[in-house]
């Protein structure tokens, strides 16, 4: 994680306006789910610039139900063969972050839907307690150019579904089986000739999965898994600053095992204790990276201020200046900013090579200018064309080929400070970064979605731990 000087790149977003209204009435032919899930919608939006279905969820059985085994889908038709689309969630009661929203192809397109936009949630949505609800899912999705769209001959829209009611023309699973709502004729979501399922992971590749379900850093299942806490000295960071494995802990958040680095500092380089963890092995190349990371924008002691920077990386060496199969994929925040920025900052960057002395740098970069304090989904793919960026099912970058990796690399988690200039006094303070797990599988790319339902399938299966990547 070394940095040139950035230049500014401009991201928009579009907010929807809130609101709520009443329940309406069960409409006429649709029952109540057997499972106890019901699905009421609400029409944010009768335009063309962009669609909104509003939704909840809600569970009127008798037991809670975990939401990131619950999937939506709303039915459309396409305005044009060759039209492809973008989600986003603009408010939601469980939290943006938590919810994930995919595209699929309808396998027996009807008159009103040959698409469908498939809304589901990760770990961190929690459960839904008996007669509770999930409270607003404000959604909406638009052309990928801008032009208008038409909603009046999709399955699903309601023009004047003005108040959230029931709603059938919206299906939901559970575990995988549909307990409510009526898909277009032939395309019920659990058809196993279903060939389009966004969650479905394409096959069993070769994966090394870890939910970090450790004791202590000197837990000896963390080296037989392939871990190293670092203890040696040496960069990035402060000069002087140490690498303190006692600080990488464990505990349980939510019900799953987390890891936790902390660093900390009194304002000198003799005080400064950095925390990281990396694979032993550089064998990772092509396909699917993911963690769930719980990034800080405050310390949770002392005073604030100081360049931090949190990390979730793949990385091999440089053999020598400007080599050129170096490699390097990152996602950095800066909490504090850094590196001349002033404020908060995410940085995802792709590396080709670099010269350390004189400094020259060759890498392709994205950057986010606002708080992502809390528990975020990173995923970052890697094909032979490209290399693409996800944050909490959204995609935040696409690199070029020209930064492909030509050798395999080694999987990274770090929180380091960049210098101590960003708060100079002497008073002792501690950083928390956290990480859910990891997930890497070789030469597939998957769908942030994908990605959700093979963490939930392994938690579900009681599966902490898997490594199938053969030795580069």
């Amino acid at each position: 994680m070394r940095r040139t000087t950035r230049t500014m790149s401009l991201a928009c977003a579009v907010a929807a306006a809130l609101g709520c209204t009443g329940l309406a009435a069960l409409p006429a032919g649709a029952a109540p789910a057997a499972d106890g899930l019901t699905v009421q919608y609400h029409s944010g939006s009768t335009g063309s610039d962009q669609a909104e279905p509003w939704l909840k969820v809600r569970n009127s059985g008798s037991s809670a139900v975990a939401l990131s085994g619950v999937k939506l889908r709303y039915y459309f038709k396409a305005d044009t063969a060759s039209a492809s689309y973008r989600f986003a969630c603009s408010w939601a009661v469980k939290g943006c972050a938590n919810i994930t929203g995919t595209f699929g192809t309808l396998a027996h397109p009807t008159a009103t839907a040959d698409r469908y936009l498939e809304i589901g949630f990760t770990s961190g949505a929690g459960s839904l307690a008996a007669g509770a609800d999930t409270g607003d899912l404000q959604l909406r999705f638009y052309r990928a150019d801008w032009q208008p769209l038409n909603q009046a001959d999709d399955y699903s829209f309601g023009a004047t579904q003005s108040a959230y009611g029931n709603w059938s023309k919206v299906t939901a699973q559970l575990g995988g089986a549909t307990v409510w709502g009526t898909a277009p004729e032939g395309n019920d979501p659990t058809d196993p000739t279903d060939p389009t399922d966004p969650t479905d992971p394409p096959g069993d590749g070769a994966t090394l999965f870890d939910d970090f379900n450790y004791s202590g850093y000197n837990d000896p299942k963390i080296a037989a898994n392939g871990w190293s806490v670092r203890s040696n000295s040496g960069g990035p960071g402060v000069p002087g600053a140490t690498w303190a494995p006692q600080n990488v802990t464990f505990s349980s958040a939510s019900g799953n095992s987390v890891m936790n680095l902390e660093t900390s500092t009194a304002g000198t380089g003799e005080s400064t204790k950095q925390t990281e963890v990396l694979t032993k092995a550089t064998k990772f190349k092509n396909g699917t990276y993911a963690a769930r990371v719980k990034f800080a924008d405050a310390p949770k002691s002392g005073p604030d201020g100081d360049h931090l920077v949190q990390t979730f990386f793949t990385i091999n060496d440089l053999k020598a200046p400007m080599a050129d199969d170096y490699a390097e994929y990152d996602f950095e925040y800066l909490p504090n900013g850094g590196w001349g920025e002033p404020s908060n900052i995410l940085y995802t960057t792709s590396w080709e090579t670099y010269n350390p002395d004189p400094w020259q740098a060759v890498n392709q970069h994205t950057e986010g200018r606002q708080s992502y304090a809390g528990w975020h989904d990173l995923v970052v793919t890697i094909d032979n064309s490209s290399i693409r960026y996800y944050i909490d099912g959204q995609l935040f970058g696409t690199h070029d080929a020209a930064y492909l990796p030509e050798r395999p690399m080694s999987i990274n988690f770090n929180q380091w400070l960049i210098d101590l200039a960003g708060n100079t006094s002497t008073s002792p303070r501690a950083y928390d970064q956290q990480v859910d797990y990891v997930l890497h599988v070789k030469d597939q790319v998957l769908t942030p979605a994908q990605v959700a339902a093979k963490v939930t399938a392994y938690r579900s299966a009681g599966t902490t731990f898997e490594d199938s990547v053969p030795s580069a």
